[in-house]
């Protein structure tokens, strides 16, 4: 038994599953429905692939000899994600001031396409500047000795796609399995304020890190 191999899956999924922006535009898109918190779920696992890769290939390092360009990734991130933050907190308010009875439609589980959703998992995830840093880190701690580097990366880097795509799925059906309860107005408006509020955060603090430095 591979004993590095177990610890890095350990502190893999560990790192997938702490509750960030990719859990909470997953949660979000699947309050709309199911497949849009599937497609955001696989937007992320696209995201992940994608540093995993530049991990992989050791271009990650650019960000790291490049301060310039690491603030500037940063930059995009967060301004994304407060995008998407005061976004949400908009649509709260906006369904606020129109009134609402328990019969109200907030618009989760109403049809939509799957593009949005798959393409805000994917940069949320994307456009986070330090997870490549952080991959880049971390993969090589798990290489034994003696063994060839890229195998051993290609298959940690396989181990944190798989895992994104077994989590974050998992994420948006349980919600949706709770769509009854989770989607009543007064519920569906406080998750979507929170997350809109945590991302907002995030999305701030993101955006002004670059400029403290």
């Amino acid at each position: 038994m591979d004993a590095q191999l177990l610890a890095f899956v350990a502190v893999a999924a560990g790192m997938v599953a702490l509750p960030g922006a990719d859990f909470t535009v997953v949660v979000r898109n699947a309050l709309a429905s199911r497949r849009s918190g599937v497609a955001a779920a696989a937007g992320v696992a696209g995201g992940l692939l994608v540093h995993t890769a530049l991990a992989v290939a050791g271009l990650a390092a650019v960000l790291v000899t490049m301060p310039a360009l690491f603030r500037t990734v940063q930059l995009l991130g967060g301004a994304y994600v407060l995008y998407l933050g005061l976004t949400a907190l908009h649509a709260v308010r906006r369904r606020g001031a129109a009134g609402t009875t328990g019969h109200e439609d907030t618009g989760a589980g109403a049809p939509t396409g799957v593009a949005r959703p798959l393409r805000q998992g994917f940069l949320t995830n994307v456009l986070n500047p330090k997870a490549p840093v952080l991959f880049l880190s971390l993969l090589p701690q798990f290489v034994p000795d003696g063994q060839p580097p890229l195998p051993r990366t290609l298959l940690l880097a396989a181990v944190v796609v798989l895992l994104a795509l077994v989590w974050f799925p998992a994420v948006a059906l349980l919600v949706d399995r709770l769509g009854r309860w989770l989607r009543r107005p007064r519920t569906a408006r406080a998750i979507e304020g929170g997350s809109g509020a945590a991302l907002t955060a995030l999305g701030l603090a993101l955006v002004t890190a670059p400029l403290l430095h």
